[in-house]
């Protein structure tokens, strides 16, 4: 008696519909592994970020800058001032040694808290409530941008000068949490503006962790920082009653105290999957305060739907890709500190700010980095992102495989032909 088989035979037309990603997955890891892939990455996701959020600058101002200023190109007009200046800074940023970054560290930050100590002099002007900006012939600008940036040079440079020795607290408290965070928080904190306070212990925090100090230092500052936060809110009423409505999550008024978060909410489930459309949003005719500056997220999610908030999130996750991949590249631990502090500045301000627009967070009024509309931030942030691209390109083995590439300005002009000799 003989049996049939019914294992099927072996052929190719089940598998032909079967897609192999592996070489796909190969190539993403090759390019990722390349030397010169977090300079890339960096570019890029900055640059991204910076047009988009000119353009939706542009659209989420247009309605009330024509009211106020009467032209609707008022604050774009600005944004892309601060933005063609933040470019150039943060090529000559770029262009710097690490050398000359560690050097230029100190008098960074005394330059700007001496600008920060100016705000309570008659230059020294109050927005909503918070005496934090500093005009000058000209231009207006916020100093506690430039802290930030220089408070993680500061910590990278004292930090990594002190590597070997920072089990001794007196190593991480004399050079710099006494002299310069504590005096920088407090001048912040005098102009009563406790949301840029919050992100700069963020960020002196992942300084102190990526330069591995002893948890015992973290738990101290901690309790300090917590202890001081909780005592400001508690002071204040106005700080008391944004933690309140946030917590009891009955405040659903449009036109009260959480109007602000509501039409935020608003504006995100009006544009639903897809959005209503670039230019076409409903809450920033005067709906949504603030809604080229703070909640520029709830703009880009009721125009360009959640695709174009996906877009903004996954940007973010390439800049960060970037960063992680620079500290796992490089040996300098003054690089690795500044970068792990330019990500947690970029990073932190962006889940805050977003936490905010979608009501996980509360509202304490932190722009959203490169979208946000605000001078001084944007420029401070780009000179911050050329301070990582000269780590990146700095690198041997990036700087090898850079010198071999043409620059853009070389290709451009590789268009024109060359004079002949006459000779």
């Amino acid at each position: 008696m003989t049996t049939t088989s019914t294992r099927r035979p072996a052929g190719r037309r089940k598998d032909a519909t079967v897609t192999d990603t592996r070489p796909t997955l190969r190539r993403l890891g090759g390019l990722l592994d390349s030397p010169v892939s977090s300079y890339y990455l960096l570019i890029g996701s900055t640059a991204a970020l910076v047009v988009i959020g000119l353009v939706m600058v542009l659209s989420a101002s247009m309605i009330t800058a024509y009211k106020q200023e009467g032209s609707s190109f008022a604050v774009f007009t600005d944004q892309a001032k601060y933005a063609a200046m933040g470019l150039v800074a943060a090529w000559l940023a770029s262009r710097l040694p690490v050398r000359a970054w560690k050097r230029l560290a100190v008098p960074l930050l005394i330059g700007a808290i001496a600008l920060q100590a100016a705000v309570f002099t008659p230059l020294g002007l109050v927005k909503n409530g918070n005496r934090n900006w500093l005009r000058l012939p000209g231009v207006t600008l916020q100093p506690s941008e430039l802290t930030k940036l220089g408070l993680i040079l500061v910590g990278a440079f004292f930090l990594a000068r002190h590597q070997r020795e920072l089990h001794r607290m007196v190593r991480v408290i004399v050079p710099y949490l006494v002299p310069f965070v504590a005096v920088t928080l407090a001048l912040v904190l005098a102009g009563h503006d406790l949301g840029t306070a919050l992100v700069l212990l963020g960020i002196v925090g992942a300084v102190l962790f990526a330069a591995g100090v002893p948890r015992r230092v973290f738990v101290a500052a901690g309790a300090v920082a917590v202890a001081g936060v909780a005592f400001l809110v508690v002071t204040s009423g106005n700080r008391m009653g944004r933690i309140t409505n946030w917590l009891s999550g009955s405040c659903t008024d449009p036109n009260g105290d959480c109007g602000q978060s509501v039409h935020g909410l608003y504006a995100l489930a009006d544009g639903g999957w897809w959005g209503v459309g670039l230019g076409a949003s409903k809450e920033k005719w005067a709906w949504l305060p603030e809604a080229h500056n703070d909640f520029i997220f709830a703009i880009i999610g009721e125009e360009l739907g959640l695709p174009g908030t996906f877009v903004i999130l996954a940007l973010f996750a390439l800049f960060a890709t970037a960063c992680v991949l620079l500290v796992m590249r490089s040996t300098d631990q003054f690089v690795r500190i500044t970068t792990v502090g330019v990500m947690a500045l970029v990073l932190g301000q962006a889940m805050i700010n977003i936490g905010a627009v979608i009501g996980l967070l509360p509202v304490i009024g932190v722009p959203l980095p490169f979208v946000s509309a605000g001078g001084s931030a944007l420029v401070s942030t780009l000179v911050g992102v050329g301070v990582l691209v000269s780590c990146a390109r700095h690198d041997p083995a990036a700087r090898a495989i850079l010198a071999t590439r043409p620059s853009v300005v070389h290709r451009s002009l590789a268009i024109f032909p060359r004079r002949r000799s006459t000779s």
